[in-house]
Parts: structure tokens; sequence; C-alpha cells
């Protein structure tokens, strides 16, 4: 139709009234009805159905459509554009987000093929109500959802899944992260530490590869927003985007290759001329394959046995939950079959939410949609064992205990946003300190009375017949 955006009744009712006129005067004209026809149609007195809530889809086309200007040149002439939503995931999206919502709160929800093709995107509970995009748009605390830049950090350095660490007291500079547990395991390895999102361990590793080498693995991602760099930062302390967040996670999954967000594969002319169509682009790596391989592997472990086992859906799935102070804000994020979704859930005015973890109503939400976005697909195991690079199997200090604090990529030092700065400005300015406030992760799911890490090895059938030593404590 005509100027469908224009004519349309519910944006100006009496504009569309005049266009069914000239409408029926040329079905006149040609024939098709006659003048007794159309006297009858008393297009002045048709009455509207009542509208009702419009689903999602909207949230797609805001955030797509206006990419237009940059993807073409200004035309004037009728376009045809081709999305990469797909209907039947869509509206399983927003089924799985209202029926596991917490009552007075908000939802969103972001998911990307395996190039990055936006399959399903729902930025609330109903347009109509409110069209402010929280999927692209909003920015919010993390939680533990944040600690994968850490932990691929920390990968990058020289950590394996296997490597021992010691959850127990830490003091850093007067900032003493808890875990949500209020205990302390002992002597565990990586992947445990990672299952059951145990802080002490994150604010370790924070400080053995530097808090800038964190934030900067967090730009490499795609996180665009401002990046402190306070020790309290490895808990996810720094808003972030939905979109960016589920970004990173699909780049973990194509094996460390960057994933672009897109929404339009093309676009024609009404005459079939193309004007633009997208071409993936897999030149950009973020990190080695191991290192991806590696976080997958603790990602898996999270969701058969730790903190996300709510979102499990019969075939593999590697993820990560995040939960903020006075659970603000509760997230799940992860990926399986080629498909990565993320889900954010709290309060627009960022009031706590009793009910509202990671592990549980975002869990469950992920595992609602996944069923169905992968009910088709091929199920796919993950490649957790990739062959390490010789510094690898023959460590030496260097990695153990990675690049010099503050070190970035390529020797370059990052700001408190996470932006490069001159070696010189940061080494004049090395030593100031801000008063730290003191950030816990609550995690929902009950760790053990104590982490039982044969338990875990049974669990995951591995055979921990040669366990490497924990590496030395900094904190003695």
């Amino acid at each position: 139709m005509k100027a469908p955006s224009s004519y349309s009744p519910t944006a100006d009712a009496e504009a569309a009234i005049g266009r069914a006129g000239v409408v029926l005067d040329l079905m006149v004209q040609n024939g098709v009805i006659s003048a007794a026809d159309k006297a009858a149609a008393d297009i002045a007195n048709v009455a509207l159905a009542p509208e009702p809530p419009q689903n999602s889809v909207r949230y797609f086309t805001d955030w797509a459509l206006p990419q237009l200007d940059v993807l073409i040149d200004e035309s004037n002439e009728p376009l045809e554009v081709y999305t990469t939503i797909d209907l039947t995931m869509q509206n399983a999206a927003t089924a799985a987000v209202k029926a596991n919502v917490p009552s007075g709160t908000q939802g969103a929800l972001v998911s990307l093929d395996r190039d990055g093709a936006v399959r399903a995107l729902v930025g609330g509970l109903d347009y109509v109500t409110s069209n402010y995009n929280r999927a692209t748009t909003a920015t919010r605390q993390p939680g533990s959802a944040w600690k994968i830049f850490v932990y691929m950090a920390a990968l990058e350095a020289g950590y394996t899944p296997d490597t021992g660490v010691t959850d127990e007291p830490v003091d850093i500079n007067g900032w003493k992260p808890r875990n949500s547990s209020g205990r302390f395991s002992g002597d565990i390895d990586i992947r445990t530490a990672f299952a059951y999102s145990i802080n002490t361990v994150a604010a370790k590793l924070g400080v053995e590869v530097g808090f800038p080498t964190v934030a900067d693995m967090a730009r490499r991602f795609g996180v665009t927003t401002p990046i402190n760099t306070h020790p309290s930062m490895v808990l996810g302390t720094s808003d972030v985007r939905l979109i960016d967040m589920t970004r990173a996670f699909a780049s973990i999954a194509r094996k460390g290759i960057a994933v672009t967000p897109y929404g339009i594969t093309k676009v024609t002319t009404a005459d079939g001329r193309l004007l633009y169509e997208h071409e993936d682009d897999t030149s950009r790596v973020l990190v080695a394959p191991w290192v991806a391989a590696g976080m997958t592997d603790l990602m898996q472990t999270a969701v058969s046995t730790g903190t996300g086992k709510a979102a499990q859906i019969g075939r593999p799935v590697a993820g990560k939950t995040g939960t903020t102070s006075s659970n603000k804000d509760g997230w799940f994020l992860g990926f399986s079959s080629g498909i990565t979704t993320g889900v954010w859930m709290g309060r627009d005015d960022a009031r706590a939410v009793g009910v509202l973890q990671g592990g549980r109503a975002p869990a469950r939400a992920f595992a609602d949609y996944m069923k169905v976005a992968v009910a088709k697909r091929p199920v796919e195991e993950f490649e957790t064992e990739l062959t390490l690079p010789e510094w690898q199997l023959e460590p030496d200090e260097e990695a153990y205990y990675g690049s010099p604090d503050g070190e970035a990529e390529g020797g370059m030092m990052v700001d408190e946003n996470g932006f490069p700065v001159d070696r010189a400005r940061s080494e004049a300015t090395e030593g100031e300190s801000d008063d730290q406030q003191m950030e816990v992760d609550p995690e929902d799911r009950p760790q053990p009375q104590q982490l039982d890490q044969q338990w875990i090895d049974n669990v995951l059938g591995r055979d921990r017949q040669r366990q490497p030593p924990p590496r030395p404590n900094p904190y003695p």
C-alpha cells in the first residue's frame, strides 16, 4: 500500500479516510466495484477495532531501521528492507520474558545467531505502554556476568580451568569482597570458582592480571559504556547494555572471533535493484581459540553444576548468571547450538526486587526461549579442549602472572573507562586511590556446606589424577 505509515488510521484518521476515498474511486473507474458498492462502504463511519497491545517486534524495528541512514545513501524511492528477525523466535522470546518476569519488574532479551544476526529482541513487556528499549538503550550493572572478562584475562595470562586457587578472605586496600554463601571453600580450581561465582577468587584474579587489563578485555569484546578500574569492578559495578553483553558471549561462542549484532540483511528498490547486502566479517580475532575454549569450559560447568542450572535445556549450554547488590538486576547470558541469548530483568527505577536473582527468573526465561529457538537445530558439542600454545604447556613466571599490572594488549595502558592512555601519564597518577564501596554479588543458588571437588569432578566426568598445583597465594 502507498505510504502505510502516513495513511495508517492510528496515525492520521482523516488522511486514512481520504486515501480510502481515492482507492474506492479508482476501483469504480476500473470496474472492480459499482457506484452502489462504493456508497455502501460508508468510509466516514468506519469504526476501528480496539488495538491490542502491540507485540515486541516494534522494539526491533525501532533499533534496526534507523541504521538505513548509515547503510545506504538517502533515497526518495520506495525501498524493500530485509531483516534478520525470526517471528517464531521473537514470539517465543516475548512469551518467555512475560512468563518469568517477577511482578512489578521489566524484562529484556536479545538473541543472536552465530554471525551476529538478531533473531529476537524484546525491549520491554509492552511496547504500547513503554517504547523504551531496555535491550539496546538501558545501562545496568551486570553483576557476576561481568566475570567472563576477568576470567578471560586470567586464561590469556596463563591460567587454565584446572589451575588451583584458594577461596579465602581477601583485603584489597580496605575492600573486602564477600561470597554470597558467607563461607570460604579453601583450595579449589578455577572451574569450580567460576561455576559457583566465588567473589574472592575473582578479586584475586583482578589483582594478578590488573584491573585495567580486565577493562581492556571488556572493550575488546564490545562493551561501549564507561568502565571503572576500581577493585570492585571485577564484580560487575560498571553499567553495561544487554546487547553489548550478549555480543561478548556470542564472540566467545564463535571461538574468539568478533561478533557484531546486525538487523538488516539487504536493501533493494521496489524494482529489485540491490542497494546494500550484509557481509559477515570474520577477520577480527579477539582472543586465541584456546582462551575461548577455556571460557566455554567454565561457562558450561556453571550451567551443569553451578549457579546457572535453571538454564539447562537438554543439550549443551554454556552461560553465566549475574545478580547485583540488593537484587536490583538479574541476568543470564549463554549459548547453545549456534544461538547466543542474553536476558535481563529488573525495575526501571532500580529498586531492589527480593526474588530477583540471575539463576532464577532470567535463567528460566532463557531456557523457555532457547528450547524453541534451537528446536530445529542439530545438537552441537562444545570444543573445550584445544591444544595450548607452547608457552602454556611449559609456563614460566610471566605466563603464570600475565603482563605487568595495568598493561593491555600491545603494551597499551587504559584509563578508568578502559580507553587507551599515555603510559607516562598513567605512571604519574599511580598510587592514587578512591574509597571503594563493598559490592556483593548475591548469586541465588546456595553452595554446598563445603564445595566438594570430587563431587564436581564426578559430575563432569573429569580424571583428576594429575591435578595442577595451586598458585601461590598473593594474600598470605
